[in-house]
């Protein structure tokens, strides 16, 4: 990868976990030597260390010196390149995918029929919901603006709701509310479930990222899981 490659990358993984925080009430992130630093504070959920560019060395010293039960470790590479340097401790949860989109489009779209389109922002969080005539949530999505960046968070859709086509319908919202917020570009990382439903919509992969969660138990200097 180039320097200037490197860069880029660097800056859409800072876009991502500047808009992350927000849309999640978490504390500013830390820049360490490796990436970067949230302390979230909560249960099972301690702390995460963002990594742009895992190596075999930094996985080691991280591994080597976080202890606290509920550590994340969010790593821009796919699993089977990082899960042989961590710990038997370090539980490798599934696979998903940073993606972007270069261009949002402001078009707002119309609700299907029986589902009310609501919108709302608070604290910097814009969040889309598709509610059914009882009121009940169907769908929903929320993003937060870092930079020219809109980081898109959080979309879901009810069980019930599924293959309706209400995920296109909350992320076309969300995009047209993020250009209104003066977003040009999209930013989000999804599960492999909903990687198909945004590269329909334009989103390219950015990178694969693996999380890994330090459980309790165990001795401290467990070998790492394929070495010796």
């Amino acid at each position: 990868m180039t320097e200037v490659l490197k860069h880029a990358h660097s800056a859409t993984v800072r876009a991502w976990v500047d808009g992350w925080v927000i849309s999640r009430n978490a504390p500013r992130p830390v820049p360490e030597p490796w990436g970067l630093r949230v302390d979230v504070g909560l249960p099972g959920h301690v702390t995460r260390h963002v990594v742009p560019a895992p190596t075999a060395e930094i996985l080691d010293h991280l591994t080597g010196t976080l202890t606290v039960p509920g550590t994340w470790l969010k790593l821009c590479a796919p699993a089977e390149a990082v899960a042989p340097s961590l710990p038997p401790r370090w539980s490798v949860q599934e696979q998903e995918y940073m993606m972007t989109t270069a261009s949002l489009t402001r078009t707002t779209p119309k609700a299907p029929a029986g589902y009310t389109l609501a919108i709302t922002t608070r604290a910097g969080v814009t969040v889309a919901r598709l509610l059914t005539a009882a009121g009940e949530v169907a769908a929903r999505g929320q993003f937060a603006v870092a930079g020219r960046a809109a980081v898109i968070d959080q979309v879901e859709t009810a069980a019930e709701h599924r293959r309706r086509g209400l995920g296109t319908v909350v992320m076309a919202a969300l995009a047209a509310a993020a250009v209104s917020r003066g977003a040009r570009t999209g930013i989000l990382v999804a599960t492999e479930a909903g990687q198909a439903l945004y590269e329909t919509l334009g989103w390219t992969l950015h990178t694969p990222m693996t999380a890994a969660v330090l459980t309790a138990g165990g001795p401290a200097d467990e070998q790492p899981a394929g070495r010796p």
